[in-house]
């Protein structure tokens, strides 16, 4: 049986989606197809709005809908230490777990020279203007503990080197090879709390 073709570009485009293969896209999309019509409207639109609305931070990188972000705009918060992510989701899971109340930076990438990626220049760049311009005393690199992560951090290490900060990173707490985005508070609190200068 043909699928029609709405459904099948639909079935696609979900499958892109990580960790969702050809079969979990296709039971979305035929969950889809038995809601109410009103409810698929308004999914749509939120996807449309995503789009639309949200972008990233000018200072920090990480998602927001204003800019700068509310984080940014927060003058009470410790102005003086920042927190080195790799990507927005790492952000926000540092953020609600409410172990930290710094300032991030978002890298938008990790270094990985077996799968050809590399930590984009400009943000390499911003991060050393911020520690310059508001005389940033702490880096705190919470790459993710595996080669990538590692490796991360000794190129934010070395394009921070020359500038009068202390760096530091995320003790072990977290389980090798996992990832920060799936950590609960208390392994979070204790990789923060139990930091090491580099």
């Amino acid at each position: 049986m043909t699928l029609p073709g709405s459904v099948q570009k639909l079935i696609k485009l979900w499958s892109k989606l990580p960790g969702v293969g050809e079969k979990s896209a296709r039971r979305m999309v035929f969950h889809l197809l038995r809601q109410d019509p009103e409810w698929i409207r308004e999914f749509s639109h939120a996807i449309e709005h995503l789009a639309d609305e949200v972008r990233h931070c000018s200072e920090c990188g990480n998602i927001t809908d204003v800019d700068p972000c509310n984080i940014c705009r927060d003058r009470m918060r410790n102005r003086k230490v920042i927190c080195v992510v790799e990507s927005d989701e790492d952000c926000i899971s540092i953020e609600q777990a409410g172990i930290f109340n710094g300032l991030y930076h978002v890298l938008g990438g990790q270094f990985s020279p077996l799968d050809d990626r590399e930590i984009p220049q400009e943000s390499i760049e911003k991060l050393r203007d911020r520690v310059a311009e508001l005389g940033i005393e702490e880096i705190i690199l919470a790459t993710t503990p595996r080669i990538e992560g590692d490796l991360t951090a000794y190129a934010v290490q070395e394009a921070l080197e020359g500038l009068p900060v202390l760096i530091s990173r995320l003790s072990y707490g977290l389980p090798v090879g996992g990832s920060i985005g799936f950590a609960d508070r208390v392994t979070l609190h204790m990789a923060l709390e139990s930091r090491k200068e580099i």
